[in-house]
């Protein structure tokens, strides 16, 4: 599936989910869903197939959905991926509506690269200060470790890229010494 196909069915869900103010619940079910589909190959077979009728695909999800007690709009949105044959873009529509949703709120997703494991104070620190750099209402961080960057943090935010550590900074000391 391209991406333009996965961006219209990430927007539709988006706007169901603004429109039952349910946000954060369909993106927390859709989540929790696409990880179980990804992780049953049996799931996937027969959500995917041909071979299985409508009926059975939407009653297999509506068992589905009571157990993981998902939001209706997620149930309902699997009921058109399966009756359009989309399932099998299912991991590509979640990413979509992640990326669509958190523009939507005004959310900022970084990946946080940092030499040691960042306490919860510096974490709590560290997104203040991303907040009041971006001017977004949130950030959603991921953190890496690489003990390669000596010390100091590495943070992208979309494309931008704030660079801290003292590997950079010994970088740039260097370019400046060789400079003059």
């Amino acid at each position: 599936m391209n991406g333009v196909v996965a961006s219209r069915y990430a927007e539709a869900l988006a706007d169901v989910a603004q429109a039952h103010k349910n946000e954060y619940g369909v993106k927390r079910d859709l989540s929790a869903f696409t990880e179980a589909y990804f992780s049953s190959a049996d799931l996937r077979n027969f959500l995917a197939s041909p071979a299985a009728g409508r009926e059975a695909k939407q009653k297999a999800i509506t068992e589905i959905a009571a157990r993981m007690d998902l939001a209706p709009e997620v149930r309902n949105f699997l009921f058109v991926l399966v009756d359009n044959g989309r399932m099998r873009a299912l991991g590509e529509i979640e990413a979509a509506f992640g990326k669509e949703l958190n523009a939507r709120l005004g959310i900022a997703e970084a990946e946080v690269t940092s030499a040691r494991a960042l306490s919860a104070a510096e974490k709590e620190a560290l997104t203040a200060a991303l907040v009041r750099e971006t001017g977004k209402k949130k950030i959603e961080a991921r953190y890496a470790e690489d003990k390669s960057l000596l010390g100091g943090v590495r943070v992208r935010v979309g494309s931008t890229i704030y660079d801290g550590s003292v590997r950079e900074r010994l970088n740039r000391l260097r370019e400046q010494i060789e400079t003059e």
